[in-house]
């Protein structure tokens, strides 16, 4: 673009490359997603895509990590503003229900746990999203005075997965029917004791 700097159209082609890259995982799966169909979807040279990124795999590995902790990040969120950990917990898996198992999203999220078998780097990046996903609504459990809240947050988060995979199945699958069991297993007896 006229007026910008080589640093900016840099940034800007980087940009492209990520957000292409994120569309076509959804797309077209993982495997399929190649230098010149990211570089085409970017409006960019395929010469580009290897002087941007160490390689093909180094850059759908940084999309997807970096879609993947933003959509973390904005889950979590709802826990940090909720009444209580247990009405936070039920905020995130209702907005789950927007994901449909089919949308760009959730299958970037499939590919990706896909190609994390297969890819160590990957693996262990996507572990620690997860974990610290999980480290703070073990916080949240804990501050409430949950007795167990590491195996708590490890229920949650699988619960959270399950679903994501379950509603690709079964579109009519809802928070609805699984939010009640999970206020259960986070809220505290009328005593002050947890269930």
């Amino acid at each position: 673009m006229p007026g910008q700097t080589n640093t900016e159209r840099g940034r800007s082609v980087r940009a492209r490359l990520l957000a292409a890259a994120r569309e076509l995982i959804g797309e077209v799966g993982w495997s399929a997603v190649s230098t010149r169909n990211l570089a085409e979807r970017a409006g960019a040279r395929p010469g580009l895509v290897h002087y941007h990124f160490a390689s093909l795999q180094a850059l759908l590995c940084q999309a997807a990590l970096e879609e993947m902790r933003r959509v973390l990040d904005d889950t979590a969120g709802l826990l940090t503003t909720a009444a209580d950990p247990a009405a936070g917990i039920e905020a995130m898996l209702s907005d789950l229900d927007r994901y449909t198992g089919a949308d760009p999203a959730s299958l970037l999220f499939i590919e990706a746990y896909l190609a994390a078998t297969r890819d160590p780097r990957l693996r262990e990046q996507m572990r620690g999203l997860m974990i610290d996903f999980r480290g703070n609504l073990a916080t949240a459990l804990a501050r409430a005075g949950h007795p167990t809240p590491e195996a708590a947050a490890t229920v949650v988060m699988a619960v959270f997965d399950g679903f994501l995979l379950h509603k690709g199945l079964d579109p009519e699958l809802s928070a609805a029917h699984i939010a009640p069991l999970l206020r259960q297993l986070t809220e505290k007896e009328p005593n002050g004791e947890h269930r």
